[in-house]
């Protein structure tokens, strides 16, 4: 299948990251979100994201203006159906992802290929609630999604392979590596990522150390660019906690258990970068730690 225009649902930090890869890859996209306010943070976010590629010189700005032309955005689900790809790139909650879907699929050609950003949920299930499992698949994008190089590809049970080798002649124009993944609880990356997060907070909870000791130690001991703790709030303590979710209760195995400190800061609100409060307090001139 010729792949020339992209849907994409969801201008969040995923969506508008998706959008802007995509149109500097000379798609067409079309980013759609409930909220004005969304779409148009999303927009000066690529905006932004794309000055500083040309600033770095990654880009001209001759590539920025052609990409940004290339991005439409609507508050209307049913403009994404002459889509030839729709990308969900919503919360990652399933049941927001199942009303997207069946609000969206009355409005969407035959032919249109079918995909969900999810980082964890069972893309066969998902498959399983519209009327195209064999041409529906998970598209997972790493944030920031114009920084980091995979995605992750997975298959449902019915996902056919014209649908597969579409997809991943996708991330081959876009210049990323693609990874393929069975259909278990969080893929590969989030299967391995998230507990090592969820330990971390343990860590935290246990007393073994601080924020500061915990992710200093994982910087410096162990080579990672982030600590875990800096890296949840990055994600979003709430995504981190869903994932936990997903993965604790589809494997049914008690390490997967999300720790009670991690619900406890998501019932608090502080969901880490996006709300100015979680591991760290980002209120001031820089982060300071909240334990």
């Amino acid at each position: 299948m010729d792949i020339q225009t992209i849907g994409i649902v969801g201008a969040g930090q995923m969506g508008n990251g998706i959008a802007h890869v995509m149109a500097l890859a000379g798609y067409d996209v079309l980013l759609n979100d409930v909220s004005a306010d969304a779409l148009a943070k999303a927009m000066k976010t690529v905006t932004g994201n794309m000055d500083r590629q040309v600033s770095k010189e990654k880009i001209s700005a001759e590539a920025r203006d052609a990409a940004m032309a290339r991005i439409t955005t609507t508050q209307t689900l049913s403009d994404l159906g002459q889509s030839d790809l729709v990308i969900e790139a919503a919360t990652e909650r399933e049941t927001v992802k199942q009303a997207i879907f069946e609000d969206l699929i009355p409005h969407l050609k035959p032919e249109t290929i079918l995909t969900s950003n999810t980082s964890s949920i069972s893309i066969t299930r998902l498959a399983s609630r519209t009327d195209r499992p064999e041409k529906f698949m998970g598209f997972h994008f790493m944030n920031p999604v114009p920084v980091m190089q995979l995605v992750e590809l997975i298959r449902g049970i019915a996902t056919d392979r014209e649908t597969y080798d579409a997809c991943k002649a996708v991330v081959d124009r876009l210049g990323k590596t693609a990874a393929s993944a069975e259909d278990f609880p969080a893929f590969i990356v989030n299967r391995i990522l998230m507990p090592m997060i969820n330990e971390a907070v343990y860590t935290l909870y246990e007393g073994v150390g601080n924020v500061e000791s915990i992710d200093s130690s994982m910087k410096l001991g162990a080579n990672h660019p982030m600590g875990p703790l800096e890296l949840a709030d990055f994600i979003g303590l709430d995504t981190c906690l869903a994932i936990m979710n997903v993965l604790h209760d589809g494997l049914a195995d008690t390490k997967y258990r999300p720790c009670p400190l991690l619900t406890k800061y998501v019932e608090a609100g502080w969901l880490g970068r996006k709300t100015q409060r979680g591991f760290y307090d980002y209120r001031g001139e820089k982060p300071v730690p909240t334990r």
